[in-house]
């Protein structure tokens, strides 16, 4: 039996770090909102053992890889003496803030609780997405979320009407930033390592009760002050995304991909041809909300 999977990637509408706690992680809230853009991901059962193969040879395939992880985790858990074959097909960027290495982990648990005929409950495969890494239980579900804590402990929320009928316009340049190095840099601007608590819940709430223009004024992601200082590239694209019609603008994650929101499909695709034409042959991706 083989088993195909997609694997959904998210933007942060929001990452507010509260600053750094005693076991070295930081404290944070942030609301993920999923995209419609995906890596697939097939899966097969084997006599023992984890083979995993992927079309895009930059990314490991042995134990550092976070699918290999999350399928050790699973056999661990679950005590199956058997083993799985999985091929990862790459179709987004690595090191792009959309949470690609989270999503394909956490697409490899419930697959594999799929295939092996659920010996997990969601709770116990919660707790094994927690331990391979913060964002990795939001993409144990399917709609937008509030992530507290290092960004483990997810409350799903209800697709915001304020941007029903709208589309995401991605832009990834041609680099990468490290995850890590960005909450490095954060030492260097106080005023983004030790962020106000409940930006998160204000956005929340404008998001449900008014519109995009009016909830675009609270979207914020910290880490853009280290990147913004090291890369103004990003900062030029987020100001040309405004000034060609989003609503709303914000780098995701860690970056480099910044995004822009806007208020129809037409729209997104407009500003698409608008930014290929000014910066040339770089990664994008339109989708509807």
């Amino acid at each position: 039996m083989t088993l195909e999977k997609q694997s959904f990637f998210k933007v942060n509408l929001l990452l507010n770090i509260l600053g750094r706690r005693p076991d070295g992680f930081h404290e944070l809230e942030t609301v993920m909102h999923p995209v419609n853009l995906s890596d697939t991901l097939g899966f097969s059962r084997k006599p023992r053992g984890i083979e995993l193969t992927c079309n895009e040879p930059a990314l490991p395939i042995d134990s550092t890889n976070l699918v290999y992880r999350a399928a050790a985790a699973f056999f661990e858990k679950v005590g199956i003496s058997e083993g799985v074959a999985i091929h990862l097909q790459k179709k987004i960027p690595m090191a792009a803030g959309l949470g690609g290495g989270s999503a394909n982990a956490a697409t490899t648990l419930s697959a594999l609780n799929e295939l092996f005929d659920q010996p997990l409950k969601p709770k116990e495969l919660q707790q094994i997405a927690g331990a391979l890494g913060s964002d990795v239980p939001f993409f144990l579900q399917s709609k937008p979320a509030l992530a507290t804590g290092r960004g483990e402990k997810i409350q799903s929320l209800d697709f915001f009407p304020a941007m029903r009928g709208a589309a995401f316009i991605l832009m990834r340049p041609g680099f990468g930033i490290s995850t890590a190095w960005a909450y490095q840099q954060l030492a260097r601007f106080p005023a983004a390592l030790n962020g106000k608590a409940g930006r998160a819940e204000k956005l929340i709430r404008a998001l449900q009760t008014t519109d995009l223009s009016t909830a675009a004024r609270e979207f914020y992601n910290s880490l853009e002050a280290p990147a913004f200082y090291k890369f103004p590239l990003l900062q030029i694209i987020h100001d040309f995304f405004r000034e060609n019609g989003a609503a709303a603008a914000l780098m995701s994650g860690s970056g480099s991909t910044t995004f822009g929101i806007a208020r129809d499909l037409a729209a997104a695709q407009r500003i698409e041809t608008k930014v290929r034409e000014e910066f040339g042959q770089v990664w994008t991706a339109v989708t509807a909300v």
